[in-house]
This record gives structure tokens, sequence and C-alpha cells, in this order.
């Protein structure tokens, strides 16, 4: 889950390292089932036990659910898999992570086909069904999305004549006219240790055509189009942002305050930018007075084009149900069913901002759905028919780096090291040019590859 905070349960990691030693506990009984859930924070835990105890009332199956951290995922689950003591399921699954468990034989890949069919497969997102599939072969049943945004201030373009930034030319335009009068043109984030930075640059690198690896596996960062989408993002950071160092937390504090006339932020941001959470209020001068200014104020641009790009693309993730290898597949496949189902409402709606379905015909209801956490509103009355259409729409249009190749693996390392926030530090603080920033990425990531067992 993306700039939220998550804690591992000291339980799972306790009972995975006891198994690991030959400790675990017995078999679990035949109605039984484990599930983790990378949805691990206090609140969205109690909403999925109340849909599971609902769960086990229909079908006599019991679930012992978990909870597991995203940043810990790949430490627990190869625990578990050497101890013999898998999770029937899994849910919340980024996309590497599915990848990751394809690539260490840890799928069944065959339940997720059939809870889709059994569902029917055309009420699925078709971009969110082959994010997930691999040679034909769907890996995991996907559940939800959140998308990477660009962020403006409507008021600020309109008295500037501008158009809404969705294009290289059109935001770079834009952040040179408004970046004046103590207001920056954009927030961006650069800071060099930091995710959220190889994020909101994954977006703007996509929109130029610019790929992590290709279809052969190489790595093409320094091509042409990828040192392009170097130069714009840190030419952007460095003459249009806040100077020094830039990350997920001063990024939404500066556009919250209304310094910034832009920012670059995932759909996350949208119940927080509405004043729905007390830790995150808006705090421009004329928020003070209407918690909602802010938002009623914002532009949302989607999807962003650049000059060497075919088409306008958008960074954003799929999470998934995945089944295990030693799951009890019958037991599996109905719970699965279950939360894509009759569950399915309240499972999007502990945070619909950043849980956009991925099956039709539940739009009117997560419109309606209340989001925040101190208060609560639905986003259509926050923010205009438009912009939760392009949202609702955006999961259809996701673009990434890496899975589409069958790269997960590489993809979750490289978000480990960090290579590509570096380089773009770099080229901020006058240390390399983009041609040497792109190059040097380059160098990182093969180093990475070549570490990864294949």
């Amino acid at each position: 889950m993306p700039y939220k905070v998550t804690a591992v349960l000291s339980a799972a990691l306790l009972a995975l390292t006891m198994a690991a030693c030959g400790g675990g506990t017995e078999e679990q009984p035949a109605d039984t089932i484990t599930v983790w859930t990378e949805e691990s924070l206090a609140d969205r835990m109690n909403v999925q036990r109340r849909i599971a105890a609902d769960f086990t009332e229909k079908t006599g199956i019991k679930v012992n659910l978990v909870g597991v951290a995203e940043d810990q995922f790949s430490q627990i689950v190869t625990a578990a898999a050497a101890a013999g003591r898998l999770p029937d399921v899994i849910g919340a699954l980024p996309l590497s992570a599915v990848r990751e468990l394809e690539a260490n034989d840890l799928l069944d890949t065959e339940t997720p086909a059939k809870v889709v069919d059994g569902l029917g497969r055309a009420t699925f997102s078709p971009r969110a069904l082959e994010l997930n599939t691999s040679s034909g072969t769907l890996l995991a049943v996907p559940s939800d999305g959140w998308a990477q945004l660009i962020l403006y201030r409507k008021d600020l373009f309109d008295q500037a004549g501008l158009e809404p930034p969705d294009t290289y030319e059109r935001l770079e335009a834009a952040a040179k006219k408004l970046n004046t009068g103590g207001v920056a043109g954009i927030t961006l984030a650069n800071a060099p240790k930091d995710s959220f930075t190889a994020q909101s640059f994954e977006h703007v690198a996509l929109a130029n055509g610019c790929q992590l690896v290709d279809s052969a596996g190489n790595i093409p960062l320094d091509s042409p189009a990828c040192v392009q989408a170097f130069d714009f993002y840190s030419r952007l950071a460095a003459q249009y942002s806040v100077k020094g160092e830039q990350d997920v937390d001063s990024t939404r504090a500066t556009y919250f305050a209304g310094k910034a006339a832009m920012t670059i932020w995932s759909s996350f941001i949208l119940d927080e930018l509405a004043g729905l959470r007390n830790d995150a209020l808006p705090s421009c001068p004329e928020c003070r007075k209407d918690k909602e200014w802010l938002a009623k104020n914002t532009g949302v641009v989607t999807a962003l084009k650049g000059p060497a790009g075919d088409q306008p693309a958008q960074y954003g993730e799929i999470v998934s149900w995945a089944v295990t290898r030693d799951a009890n597949t019958a037991a599996a496949e109905r719970f699965v069913t279950f939360m894509m189902n009759e569950g399915y409402e309240r499972w999007i709606g502990m945070a619909p901002e950043g849980k956009f379905p991925t099956r039709e015909g539940f739009a009117a209801k997560w419109d309606a759905l209340p989001a925040g956490v101190d208060a609560k509103k639905p986003l259509s009355e926050v923010y205009p028919a438009a912009v939760l259409d392009a949202l609702r729409d955006s999961p259809d249009n996701f673009a990434r780096w890496g899975i589409p190749q069958g790269q997960g693996k590489l993809v979750g390392a490289t978000m480990g090291e960090l290579p590509v926030p570096k380089a773009l530090s770099a080229i901020v603080d006058g240390t390399l040019t983009p041609q040497a920033a792109a190059t040097q990425a380059k160098a990182d990531i093969e180093a990475i590859k070549r570490g990864i067992r294949q």
C-alpha cells in the first residue's frame, strides 16, 4: 500500500520463525484456511474479520486471518515456503509480489481463472487481467487498484489561461509560468532513498515511452526516450520545485499549504485533500474557513503524454488475490469468489480513494462509499463526476515497468535499492548529467538483475 504506515504483526513473524525451525503447530483442520492480507492496518483488519465471519457463516469454512506488511512480505513468504507453511490465500498483493511468487513456483495457477470465469471474465477490467497474466496463464485475481495522479490548482490555471498539464509541454509551461510569488510551479519528489520518487518518475517516464526492461530482458534506460524523461523530470525538480530534498510528506505538505501549483501523488491523497483526515489536513489560508476549498480548486490529470510517447500513460498499481500452490483449492476458490462478490463492496469501501474497482457493476456503489478517517464523506460529494469517471476508468489504462515483460522480481528488487531515485537526485544537485545518470541507473539495474536468483 503506498504512502501509508504499516506494521508487521509480530505473531505472524513468530509463528513463521517457529515453523521454519521445526516448531510449527499441527496441520490446520480441513475446514479452515489461512489468509494473509497486506491490508494490515487495524481498522482494515477489523473490516476483513467481519467479512471473513460472514463467509464462515455462509460456508462453514473458518478463516485464520493474518496481517502482513508489504515491506516484509518477501522475507515472510520465503520462511513460510521453506517450512512448508504457506497460507492458502494472500490478499492485496501488488503486481511485483505476484510475479515474485510466480518466479519461485509458489502459485496455484489454475484457481484464479476458475474464480474469474465463475464471476464472469467480462466483468473484470481487461487491463487488470492482462497485468496479472503470464504466457496466457492468469496468476492471481485482480481486486482493485490505485492511481498516480497529477494534481493542479484549477484556480491558478484559469487565471493564467493554462491548459490542464496532460503533456510534457503543458506541464513544464505551467510550472514555469506559475513558479512565482512564493508559490512553486510544482512540488516534486527527488529524495534518493524514497520509493515515492521512483513511482513519481516512472509515471513521467512511461508517458515518454521509456521502459525499464524490453521483451528480450535488456535494460534500455539509456535510450533517447529515457534520457529525455530523466532530463525533463530533473529540470522540473531543479528549476520549478521547492529547493532541497523533497519526499512523500514534504510534497503533500507544500501542496496542502497552497505553496505549489502542482504535485504528483497517488489517489490515496484524495480523502486528505478533502479534509477528511485530521493528521493530514490542508493548511492553505483559504482552507482555514473551508476544509474542502483545496479539493474544490484542484484538477486531476490521470494520464500524461511525452513527446516520444505513442499515447498517454499512467502509473498505477493493481492489487490481487493469490492462491498458493499448497492451498486447499476448493476452499480458497470459494473464499476469493466471496471477497470479489458478496464481500466486495466492503472490501473496496475500506479506502475507496485507493481501491478503484476492477469489476464492472460496482461504479455506482463505489461513488457512494464514504472515504476518510476522522470524517467520512463519499468522494462524489467533493469531486466532479468527470474526475470520478477518470479515476474509476484508470485501472483499464495502467502501465508499469517490467510487469508486462515478466520482470516483476526485478521491479521489486529495484524498489529495494532505488537506483533511479539516486540517479535523479544526482542530476538535480548537479553531480550528473541526464545522460550520465541514465547510464549509471542502467548499470546499477543490470547489476541487480544479475544478482537475482532466476
